[in-house]
């Protein structure tokens, strides 16, 4: 099944409407949650709040994971494109939204998954603060992957577009010195492990260093799985390394939301709902992307999203020290895509324009 198929048509509310039925079923769940919870009308409408927030933040803080999904996907085959946006989804909203943030509480608090669900769902105030607890290494290890996934975007010496021109061309430039974005990442782990102190440094390090490498066995083990495909069939390249590749890239993406939905509510089950109504935007986001060759349209949208992803990287660095409101990292992200996009419409304008004089002036040498 194509991903055409999955949409139900090309229009641009039709690549959303999985995403509206899952928000009003969401939505209703949230209200019923609230009722069932408080009792009363205002306790019901305030879950059902908390869930559109939730959704709207975890879309905010999505729409680079969106831009990046869809420069992958765009080179997998359609059986693969259509696995990663069936199984990948389910993967993402389950696996990240739920089991993730139960796996850390059978972690730290040395519990089974059926004792930590209880612990959500009677003590929320404990669950909230093993969590927060939790978040050091969290972001050590997400801000170091996403920090990679940045970092090897624009250290490419066949990247010929540039966005920041002065900058990117020297970062391609530069991509001929071996391991040059390593080096830069294991640089600032050691900056902000010497920023903390005793067992939070030592656990950033730690954190971090398992960030890298699981970056670089993704990497080494998506070329291996894809070159082994290719060997075996053309119709199966390209699909499974790249697979891997987009579940660790969203779970890592994830981190930042997951936690910081806790500071909204501690209501996993409501936290749950909220990001999984957003993660389907993510969804459709990708598939429109993917089917309207919107990244080839806007040149330097995928510019805009690998410098969000960047800013997210050093923000979950930074957090390690102190604290920063979720809302800022996500419009942040948000305002870079737009003047990505600003700049992408303005260079197509331009080029109309040139076009059209080149031709006015080839008609009138012709006459």
């Amino acid at each position: 099944m194509s991903t055409a198929a999955a949409t139900g048509g090309n229009s641009t509310l039709g690549y959303f409407r999985w995403a509206f039925i899952v928000t009003a079923i969401g939505l209703i769940l949230g209200g019923v949650l609230g009722w069932q919870s408080t009792g009363t009308i205002a306790g019901m409408a305030t879950v059902f709040f908390i869930c559109a927030v939730l959704a709207v933040l975890e879309i905010s803080l999505s729409f680079d994971n969106a831009i990046v999904n869809a420069n992958k996907l765009k080179d997998m085959t359609p059986v693969w494109q259509q696995r990663f946006l069936t199984w990948g989804i389910i993967i993402a909203v389950f696996g990240m939204r739920i089991v993730f943030p139960l796996l850390i509480v059978v972690i730290a608090a040395q519990i089974g998954p059926i004792e930590a669900i209880i612990l959500a769902a009677r003590e929320p105030a404990e669950y909230a603060r093993i969590m927060n607890d939790a978040h050091l290494p969290i972001a050590a290890f997400g801000g170091t992957f996403l920090m990679m996934v940045g970092l090897t975007y624009f250290f490419n010496h066949e990247k010929d577009v540039h966005w920041i021109e002065w900058l990117e061309k020297h970062l391609a430039r530069s991509a001929s010195i071996k391991g040059i974005e390593i080096a830069l990442v294991l640089l600032l782990i050691l900056l902000f492990s010497n920023l903390l102190e005793g067992e939070e440094s030592t656990t950033f390090v730690y954190s971090a260093i398992y960030g890298l490498v699981t970056f670089l066995a993704v990497e080494v083990l998506g070329g291996l799985l894809d070159a082994s495909q290719k060997t075996m069939s053309e119709a199966a390249k390209g699909g499974l390394g790249a697979f891997i590749y987009l579940e660790v890239l969203d779970a890592s993406f994830s981190f930042d939301g997951v936690i910081g939905a806790f500071a909204l509510t501690q209501n996993l089950f409501i936290i749950a709902i909220g990001l999984g109504i957003g993660a389907m935007y993510v969804r459709s986001m990708t598939i429109m992307l993917v089917e309207k060759g919107t990244l080839a349209e806007y040149r330097y949208l995928e510019h805009g999203a690998f410098y969000a992803i960047l800013i997210l990287s050093v923000i979950m660095y930074v957090q390690t020290l102190f604290h920063i409101p979720e809302v800022i990292t996500g419009l942040g992200g948000a305002a870079l895509i737009g003047i990505s996009l600003w700049s992408s419409i303005k260079y197509n304008r331009e080029e109309r324009e040139e076009e059209q004089r080149l031709a006015g002036e080839s008609v009138a040498e012709n006459i």
